[in-house]
């Protein structure tokens, strides 16, 4: 199976190699047919704590870290300057 791999934005990087990703979804209302925003929190393992508030990045399902960390930073979408 393969793993999933999720965009999402930095919302906070305070803790030592780890950042909490939000991620975003939006769907339709099976009855009222309204489209509804969904978000929830990954906590994520930034290796070189390189990813600050703010950035997109994309995260990837890996094997337990810790007791909350079940996904590590695959790429960012932020500009290097």
């Amino acid at each position: 199976m393969p793993k999933r791999t999720l965009q999402g934005v930095v919302v906070s990087d305070k803790q030592d190699k780890t950042i909490v990703v939000r991620v975003d979804r939006r769907f339709t209302h099976p009855i009222y047919k309204k489209t509804i925003r969904r978000s929830k929190n990954y906590h994520a393992h930034d290796e070189n704590n390189q990813f600050k508030a703010g950035d997109t990045v994309w995260i990837e399902e890996s094997k337990p870290l810790s007791k909350l960390k079940r996904w590590t930073v695959v790429q960012s979408d932020k500009k290097t300057a």
